[in-house]
């Protein structure tokens, strides 16, 4: 009789055992940041992920968020040869464009919101422009050619 107790109580606590364990998965790292608009915890390897959204953004649990480098717009001609580049994206303070145009160009750097923060003409195959003073965020480096747009660049601003 008392086996017989000894061997339910066994499988009882072997069932109830696997029960027990929650789902894991080991992760590289992981922290808290707060501020005015609340705080989040995170850790950085999750397997699983949702995203929540909100009418002030959104935020994906669980997925690495990488900078984002692309290009936003760019109009095909075949008429005309055009190179662009723009580096160092993300940029702390300067950023440089580069261009193998021969017809005149010239660029608007605009903030998140479309405020024009800074516009001038390219006048040479590596045009500086300077970020020092702005905050860190996203912008666009938009390139006109005869008031129509030719390229827009995403730049984040470290």
């Amino acid at each position: 009789m008392i086996d017989k107790i000894l061997v339910i109580s066994t499988i009882f606590y072997l069932m109830g055992a696997g029960h027990l364990q929650a789902q894991n998965s080991p992760v590289a790292s992981g922290g808290e940041a707060t501020g005015v608009g609340g705080g989040i915890s995170y850790t950085v390897g999750q397997i699983a992920y949702t995203t929540n959204s909100g009418s002030n953004g959104s935020i994906a649990q669980g997925l690495q968020q990488p900078y984002e480098i692309s290009t936003i717009l760019g109009i095909e001609e075949t008429d005309i040869h055009l190179e662009m580049s723009i580096y160092p994206n993300p940029t702390s303070l300067n950023l440089t464009l580069k261009t193998t145009a021969s017809e005149p160009l010239n660029y608007q750097l605009s903030d998140i919101n479309g405020k024009i923060i800074t516009a001038n003409e390219v006048t040479a195959p590596f045009t500086k422009i300077n970020l020092k003073g702005w905050p860190a965020g996203m912008y666009f480096l938009k390139i006109n050619r005869d008031h129509q747009s030719v390229k827009i660049f995403k730049i984040i601003k470290k």
